[in-house]
């Protein structure tokens, strides 16, 4: 059985572990700011309130958490599961990405021009960087934020995704909607209303992983 006490720990450790407060991570995983509030976690009868599966599930897909790692970071005890070794990520500026051929035409970065960071592991095993250059993303993203991306997660509403248009643009944004004819997004930057692109101006989605903010 998990405590109260623990489970509250595994939120603000994974909070902390993907560079983010409570409240930023759940912002990533598309909640209201406040719900993990340490105002929220009791109530005004000193009763202990416990966060919901559903938003359990959110941040552990936000994150791409696996459960069985969140429950390592609830607990204090022994034998615990390894916190995830670091890899290598190549990286690369987004406007720099946008002038150059690289990356293929299923979105894996491709070329000689991408740089090396190292990065905690993920259980992703095709992720890698872009980095924000300007304030074009204001207020999401600022000047030298880090985008991981992984072209191989799948995407599902809601999700913060990098579209690359068939003229080479990377957008970032979240999806609305996706069928056969039309990608929906809702462009991460400021005054930026809802955009669609026909599937024939789309190359591909990728999904954001984690953003360094």
């Amino acid at each position: 059985m998990f405590t109260h006490a623990e489970v509250w720990r595994g939120i603000d450790r994974l909070a902390k572990q993907n560079g983010l407060t409570p409240s930023g991570l759940a912002r990533r995983a598309g909640l209201d700011p406040t719900t993990f509030n340490p105002s929220k976690r009791i109530t005004k009868q000193k009763k202990a309130r416990w966060p919901s599966t559903e938003s359990l599930a959110k941040i552990l897909n936000a994150t791409s958490t696996p459960f069985d790692s969140f429950v390592g970071l609830m607990s204090d005890r022994p034998n615990q599961p390894a916190q995830p070794v670091s890899q290598r990520l190549r990286c690369l500026a987004m406007d720099q990405a946008e002038r150059q051929l690289c990356f293929d035409d299923a979105g894996f970065p491709i070329g000689d021009d991408w740089d090396e960071i190292d990065f905690p592991g993920l259980e992703d095993s095709h992720p890698y960087a872009l980095e924000v250059r300007g304030d074009g993303m204001l207020p999401s993203y600022r000047d030298g934020d880090l985008l991981v991306l992984s072209p191989v997660a799948s995407i599902r509403r809601h999700d913060r995704v990098v579209l690359r248009t068939a003229a080479g643009a990377l957008i970032a944004g979240v999806l609305r909607r996706r069928t056969a004819q039309r990608v929906e997004l809702s462009v991460l930057a400021e005054g930026a209303a809802t955009r669609v692109y026909p599937i024939k101006d789309v190359a591909w989605l990728a999904r954001i992983l984690w953003v360094g903010q």
